[in-house]
């Protein structure tokens, strides 16, 4: 997907020219959420509405934020070659996206909210903590919905002092608590090193974990070490928690690069314990086969999507369907080596959810319908899990399925091995 290169160029869903033209009578100066002189939002017309999306297309994130993209295009793609996506209000519309390259850095990001704010229903899809964090204010001041992004930073899914926005993954604290649980049952005494990224993000990982498994008496942590986003090694954490001992490294890692490089360390040190990846840097294609992950007694990652590189999807439909429309709509020709890109076409089958459920064209009835969703089993949804907006501090997906990597994907497990 040759995206690094078109900064403010639209991805092409709907007709461009046109869309502008019917959208120059309803925009407003500023963006604000209130209705314009002819009663809708900015970003929508009787016909088509426009979406924005902030994210890394360039960069160490850019594998991942790419897929931030082409999923939710994708979608939208099929859905407007089928006629288009039909509202609540009795009108039909195409969707058109707009993508822009903010490169993992909150200035930027900052400065690609506030030239589509003005021109766009709602801004969505986008990864990254400090980067949407970066336009959280200022999209709750301006009222435009900041939603169904890609960070499980708790301040998304906070209704109150976040009315115009919701996260989309599950919080990062929800994921760490999932690996500390499995762990603390496993009956087996272990010892864990714990290296995460020095940021929010890192933090709410290693909070959830250790509030699993404090009280377990059968989980040791022998050492804790930090990383910055910034860094480009890791390689003197890995030597220093090497000589810890641990049989468990929990990695809450973010950076791609960063975690391949953790695992080839360790296995140059001939140090091999079970390691806990992220779902963010879990991919099989893009990290743990770089990393020389079958070294390792076991991987775990958690998730809630279904994998297309697992055999034990190659024959469902959801997955067939998502990989013929990310061809064919999503200019993303190979299969997805970053879960992104699957979590991004469950974003758009969410939003299609809140579409159908809107009785007027405001950015208001918008979010009311957005967060009136429940037990939706989205396309490509594992099995245990479902989009829910309604519950407080939650974000649109609040659970995980742990899974163990076997070589090719990931399969879903029960227990510690």
């Amino acid at each position: 997907m040759n995206m690094h290169s078109r900064s403010r160029k639209a991805l092409g869903i709907a007709v461009a020219s046109a869309l502008a033209l019917t959208l120059a009578g309803c925009a407003r100066e500023g963006g604000g959420g209130g209705a314009s002189g002819g009663g809708a939002s900015p970003g929508i017309t009787d016909t088509a509405v426009k979406l924005g999306i902030s994210t890394p297309l360039s960069g160490a994130t850019a594998g991942p934020g790419t897929c931030t993209v082409a999923g939710v295009t994708a979608y939208f793609g099929a859905k407007n070659a089928e006629g288009g996506v039909a509202f609540g209000d009795g009108k039909t519309r195409t969707v058109e996206i707009e993508a822009l390259d903010d490169g993992y850095d909150p200035q930027r990001a900052k400065a690609n909210y506030d030239s589509l704010k003005g021109d766009v229903f709602a801004m969505t899809a986008g990864l990254g903590t400090p980067t949407n964090r970066a336009w959280r204010d200022a999209a709750i001041a301006d009222e435009v919905p900041q939603v169904l992004v890609m960070t499980g930073d708790p301040l998304f899914s906070d209704t109150e002092e976040s009315p115009w926005q919701l996260g989309f993954v599950p919080i990062y604290q929800n994921e760490g608590e999932a690996f500390g649980k499995l762990l603390a049952s496993s009956g087996g005494a272990h010892k864990v090193a714990i290296l995460s990224q020095n940021d929010d993000y890192g933090a709410g990982y290693v909070e959830g974990f250790k509030s699993a498994v404090e009280g377990a008496g059968n989980v040791q942590i022998v050492g804790e070490l930090t990383y910055e986003a910034t860094d480009t090694s890791v390689d003197a954490q890995i030597t220093q928690l090497a000589a810890s001992g641990a049989d468990v490294i929990f990695n809450a890692m973010s950076v791609t690069p960063l975690t391949v490089s953790a695992l080839q360390k360790a296995q140059q040190l001939n140090w091999l314990p079970r390691w806990f990846l992220p779902s963010n840097t879990s991919s099989p294609g893009a990290v743990v086969e770089p990393g020389g992950g079958a070294a390792f007694p076991a991987i775990y990652s958690v998730s809630f999507a279904k994998a297309p590189a697992s055999p034990a999807f190659a024959e469902d439909e959801d997955v067939r369907t998502y990989l013929a429309a990310l061809k064919e709509h999503g200019n993303y020709p190979d299969a997805p080596a970053f879960p992104h890109c699957q979590w991004s076409w469950m974003v758009g089958a969410t939003l299609e959810q809140a579409f159908a459920k809107m009785t007027a064209p405001t950015r208001e009835d918008f979010m009311r319908a957005l967060r009136s969703i429940e037990n939706f089993e989205a396309p490509l949804m594992l099995p245990g899990t479902a989009v829910s907006t309604t519950e407080a501090g939650q974000p649109a997906v609040p659970t995980v399925v742990v899974q163990k990597y076997n070589g090719k994907g990931y399969d879903t497990v029960e227990a510690f091995e």
